[in-house]
């Protein structure tokens, strides 16, 4: 699963990289020379969509997403684990209705066979498929992580369960932070 995310993140940069040149160079072509390439803030918005769901995916897989852990430090290990696995369920669903809003879009966008208004015109029904492969990844990724999450639950693992799905303690933030200091 991390090797997903690991390609999933390179195609992400790659994109946001290329996204960041083309600004850039429309910027420059624009105060210098009067010129614009026409639709550099089209393609910036099919790359939006195309690289949140997979950031979703890393984040899911890497355990990124932001938590709060005030009160969750003092629950038991039970409640904590039970709170990761409902946590990897809600995201699941999320990612289920996220496809689920994506594949009806694309199906719309066939059936009436829109196109962009921009000057491009370009047939949305390519970015959108793109957009929806994305959604896909991530919402396999949700999947197969709740499914584990689910069957940890079943089995009453609340251990391997919470150190699957909980954040790191403090203590394991920073023996992580300073290896990767370590490392640089």
């Amino acid at each position: 699963m991390k090797r997903f995310a690991r390609i999933a993140s390179l195609i992400f940069g790659v994109l946001m990289l290329a996204l960041s040149v083309m600004v850039t160079l429309e910027a420059i072509l624009r105060k210098t020379m009067q010129f614009s390439f026409g639709g550099v803030d089209e393609l910036s918005g099919y790359a939006v969509a195309i690289c949140a769901p997979l950031a979703f995916a890393v984040a899911l897989i890497d355990q990124a997403h932001i938590r709060i852990n005030l009160l969750y430090v003092k629950l038991s290990l039970r409640t904590r684990a039970m709170l990761d696995g409902l946590s990897a369920f809600s995201l699941l669903l999320l990612a289920l209705f996220l496809g689920y809003f994506t594949v009806t879009t694309v199906q719309e966008t066939q059936d009436y066979a829109s196109l962009a208004q921009t000057p491009w015109a370009t047939p949305l029904i390519y970015p959108q498929s793109l957009w929806a492969l994305a959604m896909a990844f991530f919402a396999l990724v949700a999947l197969l992580l709740g499914i584990r999450a689910l069957r940890l639950m079943i089995s009453k693992q609340w251990d391997v369960l919470n150190k699957s799905f909980g954040p790191d303690s403090v203590e394991e933030e920073l023996k992580s932070e300073l290896a990767d200091l370590q490392r640089r």
